[in-house]
């Protein structure tokens, strides 16, 4: 049987006539029109009824073919393929796609992070004291896009290949020299992995280096996206409390296989971990063979002295370090690393080049011109002298407004925010809403705990100029004083 239906020419219509016919014929086999088996007309006698070229026939034959829907032979001429099940579109409206798998623990972790972050999706308060943002201005931005065109004009064809999945080699030569200068860490640029961001260092770890069900041990207040991320990939997440010497190394899991630590500046608290607790950790590792993950996020910032030494420096052997972009520079700058010994990094390399391949070269290129032109360093002496003073501002605008008389101050040596701490009893939520129908976001400690109950509010003040931090705490002391 010869198809009867008969497709049909719009000239006014912008695509070009094969395809309008092609969708037609694919309409009329896919809706039962054409049925299976039925016999499509010559192409010279379908151009000469539709008023077209053979070619353009030949072409629409060409495509049905090589997409399934016809088959051909010398004898039988082009027919529909009997392969094809027409499908109504009441039948197809009926279809629905599999069920998602019900993950619990991703939608209250997702939810956690974003009111962790201060929920960004409701309108901008006048001052925000965000912990999570570095000081951005105009030179940075004018000598990111000159690194840009640079790096973008200065590579030839071969930079677009597939890459090395550790990161561009030139990047990672340029971050061993700071790591060298600046940090006291002297290691192979083998050692070094480059990922995209915090988050994807720590999920890396969990799936190359532990097993479903391992013992981790994280600080208690401490990063939330650590040990979320942990457990989402289904690790024992056992917290270990802060103190004001820092993490207290004695409540550690027995059986954990790594612990997390931010030693330099505690993440959430502020305090630095102090010699004997770092001595006590690097020895009760090499003892227990667990990892340390040492997240150094933003001790190049400190207030008091030099940067501390790194407990990758003492314990190469067991401990994994962490740095990143994000903080130093910009969080849409998505670069961060990985430095740890051979045999883990070699792992890490494996997971990262299975599952993601390898990092954007545009973006490791423009970094690697960045920082080999001298403008990383020069941003980072800058907003030093920046964060200097915005420092000084926060502790004497505490000061006088009398809330470190009520309330406890801690984490003003390094970084970019400090801990108000009340006492556990204060209505810490209250406070943070009324702040924020003042104009002010704070960010309540409680959403760096686990089991903690301590109360209180991380400031940081890397975003807000002088004027605002002062008017900002005059604000929350009325807040807090009344």
């Amino acid at each position: 049987m010869v198809v009867k239906t008969i497709l049909k020419v719009d000239r006014e219509d912008a695509r070009p006539i094969w395809q309008q016919l092609l969708d037609q014929a694919i309409h009329h086999i896919t809706t039962g029109k054409w049925k299976p088996g039925e016999l499509l007309l010559p192409s010279r006698e379908f151009a000469l009824q539709l008023g077209v070229s053979r070619s353009t026939v030949q072409i629409v034959y060409e495509e049905l073919f090589s997409r399934g829907y016809t088959v051909t032979s010398r004898r039988g001429g082009t027919r529909v393929n009997q392969r094809i099940r027409a499908v109504s579109p009441l039948e197809d409206g009926e279809i629905k796609g599999p069920d998602l798998p019900d993950l619990p623990f991703l939608h209250v972790s997702i939810g956690h992070l974003h009111s962790w972050f201060g929920n960004k999706e409701r309108v901008n308060p006048e001052i925000d004291f965000s912990p999570h943002e570095p000081y951005l201005d105009e030179q940075f931005q004018r000598n990111w896009r000159q690194s840009y065109l640079q790096a973008s004009t200065g590579t030839d064809l071969n930079i677009w290949a597939y890459g090395d999945a550790k990161g561009y080699l030139p990047l990672r030569e340029q971050i061993q020299r700071y790591l060298s200068f600046e940090r006291g860490i002297h290691v192979h640029v083998d050692q070094i992995l480059l990922t995209s961001g915090a988050q994807h260092s720590i999920d890396l770890i969990a799936q190359a280096l532990l097993q479903e069900g391992d013992a981790v041990t994280v600080e208690d207040p401490g990063f939330p996206a650590a040990w979320m991320a942990m457990r989402y990939r289904k690790m024992h997440v056992t917290p270990a409390p802060v103190d004001e010497f820092g993490l207290c190394v004695d409540e550690i899991d027995p059986q954990t296989k790594l612990v997390f630590v931010t030693p330099s500046h505690q993440c959430a608290v502020g305090v630095i971990l102090s010699e004997p607790r770092r001595q006590q950790l690097v020895q009760m590792a090499a003892q227990s063979q667990f990892w340390i993950v040492e997240d150094d996020y933003d001790s190049e910032f400190r207030y008091r002295g030099d940067p501390l030494p790194t407990l990758f420096s003492q314990r190469p052997q067991n401990t994994l370090y962490m740095m990143s972009f994000s903080k130093m520079v910009a969080p849409g700058i998505r670069i961060s690393a990985i430095i740890g010994p051979h045999k883990a990094i070699d792992r890490l390399t494996q997971v990262h080049e299975l599952t993601y391949r390898h990092l954007p070269i545009m973006e490791q290129l423009t970094l690697a011109h960045f920082i080999e032109q001298g403008h990383f360093m020069r941003h980072m002496r800058r907003v030093r002298n920046v964060y200097r003073r915005r420092h000084e501002a926060m502790t004497k605008a505490i000061a006088a407004a009398g809330l470190s008389e009520r309330f406890t101050l801690s984490g003003v040596e390094t970084g970019l925010h400090m801990l108000l701490e009340a006492a556990r009893s204060f209505d810490e939520k209250a406070v943070t809403k009324l702040a924020y129908k003042e104009g002010i976001r704070i960010y309540p400690l409680s959403k760096y705990c686990i089991e903690s109950d301590r109360k209180g509010w991380v400031l940081g003040f890397a975003k807000v100029d002088e004027a605002a931090i002062e008017q900002g705490i005059e604000r929350l002391a009325r807040i807090l004083l009344q």
